[in-house]
């Protein structure tokens, strides 16, 4: 979403917030001009008028011409599930009261109602200057797989891996420019889209089309943890696993359990 979209969105948000006396209540569905749809109310409630008026003409023509016994016994015998609240299709209508609970047949939920318009104005977050709050790409932050991805590994890991071996090998030679020279493939496409070229983010990681290694890489080494972070279960061990003794309940292999220790004598080797 571009800048201007989000302004615009901003502007009309706080135009019916004040409660400007321009402002047009939509007492029915129809089409809005370009001029007053900054004007506009939401609806306080869904529309209780179907918009198609004509769904259903033989069913009713029917049943008021044989009763309702007679058109009962047809649509048992002609229509599959007849008794369907949804008449088969995908969604319900706007008007139609779901039941939405197995109890109580009175307590149902209709489609948008209460109306998004009759609830309270969001919180918009606050971000700072020039940070994008629609960019939700996980990708370059994702620094915990981030050498399982990827044809060379840790290029540190593997360049002191490296160094350890006969400088003078043809093969290790090799390797070490390979290691260097980063991968031959690119996660993106240079910022060739379908529709062509575009430059339209410096970093090319708002899109994946237009993604590098390069900028990757600077992206994980800014967002790469400087903390060693701690499970929530340390030091809760005693009292996780009695809650599941207490319930006869085989204790969950995750944090430290004792029983599940190898002693010492089966880990020394038998030649």
């Amino acid at each position: 979403m571009s800048i201007t979209v989000k302004k615009a969105g901003e502007k009309i948000t706080k135009a019916i917030l004040q409660g400007s006396k321009e402002n047009i209540p939509l007492h029915s569905a129809r089409a809005v001009t370009a001029a007053e749809s900054d004007r506009i109310l939401p609806a306080r409630k869904s529309t209780e008028v179907t918009l198609s008026p004509w769904n259903g003409w033989f069913q009713r023509w029917l049943k008021e011409s044989v009763g309702p016994e007679r058109y009962q016994k047809f649509r048992s015998a002609i229509m599959f599930m007849p008794d369907d609240i949804y008449d088969l299709q995908q969604s319900p209508k706007p008007t139609q009261n779901i039941p939405i609970s197995k109890t109580d047949p009175t307590i149902t939920a209709q489609f948008r109602f209460p109306s998004p318009g009759s609830q309270k104005a969001p919180l918009l977050p606050e971000f700072e200057q020039g940070e994008d709050p629609y960019d939700t790409g996980y990708f370059k932050r994702d620094t915990r797989r981030r050498y399982l991805n990827t044809e060379l590994g840790d290029p540190a890991l593997e360049k002191v891996k490296l160094a350890l071996m006969d400088a003078n090998d043809p093969a290790v030679q090799e390797e070490m420019k390979r290691v260097e020279a980063g991968p031959e493939s690119s996660p993106g496409n240079k910022g060739v889209f379908a529709t062509g070229p575009s430059d339209f983010d410096p970093t090319g990681l708002r899109a994946t089309m237009s993604t590098t290694w390069t900028e990757l890489e600077k992206s994980l080494d800014a967002n790469m943890p400087d903390h060693l972070p701690t499970p929530i279960w340390m030091g809760q061990e005693e009292s996780i696993i009695k809650w599941y003794q207490e319930r006869d309940l085989p204790v969950p292999i995750g944090g430290f359990y004792a029983p599940l220790k190898v002693p010492l004598n089966r880990r020394v080797a038998r030649w």
